[in-house]
């Protein structure tokens, strides 16, 4: 499987760092509102504005590539190749003034996943990896691969214990929250994917109401080239499952699917909502 050009890699490293750089100087001012999408989910103008910094940029970078924005939709491309954006994951933590959100930009070309990159700008960390190329984690507003280390997973290869962050806990059934936390250490998210490819996390657990398509496109790449693995809850590819996410340093991952084999991965937490 041939590598992605290393110009797909610094387009997508630096259309993220651009896009950092304007969500984090939304997240302190008070220029925009909030409002909620006929899905239920939150979007403010500053997530229109920056999937459209990226969509304007590589319209002109690269015409003949597809797109798919989680705000503004496809554009139908001739190439094969396509870029998946999410401007802001994260727009609730966004809104709330809490720093956790990501700007999240894959490239699949005709061999599948060949591009991902993970922004916190808040945080000044970047994740971005390209297939066969390795993954990186990037410091600072303006990352370049000289001021960045070569991003690695644990070796962690028993299950007791290990350091297991989960994502949406609320809509967790109680079935699989109880099965993890008699095995593993469950901690609050603050970052899954940047988490576990800097060693401070041995896995990762995403359940509850599903992801889009746009949430997990980065992390195939990413995940595979710093030695993990990532799969739905079932065992299934990420891009193909159920849109549940389980991630881990690799050596974990049987053992895991095994704990939750045959376990509802939701529950409709809405319902408990007694109109007070």
């Amino acid at each position: 499987m041939l590598r992605p050009s290393t110009g797909s890699f610094w387009t997508a490293v630096r259309l993220a760092g651009r896009a950092g750089q304007m969500s984090a100087q939304g997240f302190f001012s008070d220029g925009w509102h909030s409002r909620l999408k006929e899905d239920g989910t939150e979007v403010t103008e500053m997530d229109v504005e920056v999937e459209d910094l990226i969509r304007d940029a590589l319209s002109r970078r690269v015409p003949d590539d597809g797109i798919f924005g989680e705000e503004g939709g496809s554009t139908i491309g001739v190439s094969g190749r396509r870029w998946i954006i999410d401007p802001i994951n994260g727009t609730t933590y966004f809104t709330h003034r809490v720093p956790l959100f990501s700007n999240d930009l894959a490239y699949e070309d005709e061999y599948g996943p060949a591009v991902g990159v993970i922004n916190m700008p808040l945080s000044q960390q970047m994740i971005a990896a390209g297939r066969g190329l390795g993954c990186w984690v990037l410091p600072g507003p303006d990352p370049d691969l000289q001021s960045g280390l070569r991003a690695q997973v644990t070796e962690r290869t028993s299950l007791g214990g290990a350091r297991t962050l989960m994502h949406n806990p609320a809509g967790w059934p109680e079935e699989l929250l109880c099965a993890l936390h008699r095995r593993v250490l469950l901690m609050p998210s603050t970052g899954m994917i940047v988490a576990l490819m800097t060693g401070r996390a041995d896995a990762g657990v995403i359940a509850g109401p599903p992801m889009g398509y746009e949430d997990v496109a980065p992390m195939p790449v990413i995940v595979t080239e710093a030695g993990g693995r990532v799969t739905d809850l079932n065992g299934v590819s990420v891009l193909e499952g159920n849109m549940s996410v389980l991630v881990t340093n690799g050596q974990l991952h049987e053992d895991f699917l095994q704990l939750v084999k045959g376990l509802p991965h939701t529950r409709d937490y809405l319902a408990l909502d007694d109109g007070e």
